[in-house]
């Protein structure tokens, strides 16, 4: 069972895109956000970056939730450091990884635009700062100054190409 990771940094539209694909391909959909502790909310509104033991537990989290489920889904998620991925995959298995990228300017303004979530604009630049950008036959980069349907219609081609959300 291979998973699907729609990764990168924030205000690159993750979730849009996740919930997306998973309608699309009638899969779970995983949001990354939502296992997120209190304290790790706090620290973040702050406007504060988590650290690499802050985002340890959280990925633990979602590995497990990935690894109950019956079969392939969506997670959203920054997954920003090769070692996130590893965790999430020594957990779940490989992912066929979607990781959505696009001009600081622009994050900064999707993320100032967002009322009400916790992520603030100045934490744009800390998540590009700390990105090691994934690699290998089961990644595809997709630049999100595509409109959102262009974006999910590449993704899915990817993914299909794969065998990705199929089971295989």
């Amino acid at each position: 069972m291979r998973h699907i990771l729609v990764m990168g940094v924030c205000g690159v539209g993750k979730s849009s895109v996740a919930e997306a694909i998973a309608a699309a391909l009638d899969a779970p959909y995983v949001e990354a956000d939502s296992f997120h502790s209190p304290d790790n909310v706090a620290h973040m509104q702050a406007g504060r970056p988590l650290t690499d033991e802050m985002r340890r537990d959280w990925l633990e989290v979602i590995g497990a939730e990935l690894a109950h489920q019956s079969r392939p889904a969506v997670l959203a998620c920054s997954a920003l450091k090769q070692r996130y991925r590893n965790l999430l995959a020594a957990q779940a298995g490989e992912m066929t990884i979607i990781h959505l990228t696009g001009a600081r300017d622009l994050l900064e303004h999707r993320v100032a635009s967002r009322p009400g979530h916790f992520m603030p604009p100045s934490l744009v630049q800390s998540q590009l700062d700390a990105l090691e950008p994934p690699s290998g036959p089961h990644v595809t980069e997709i630049d999100v100054a595509l409109s959102l349907p262009q974006v999910v219609a590449r993704a899915l081609d990817f993914v299909r190409s794969r065998g990705g959300g199929t089971g295989r």
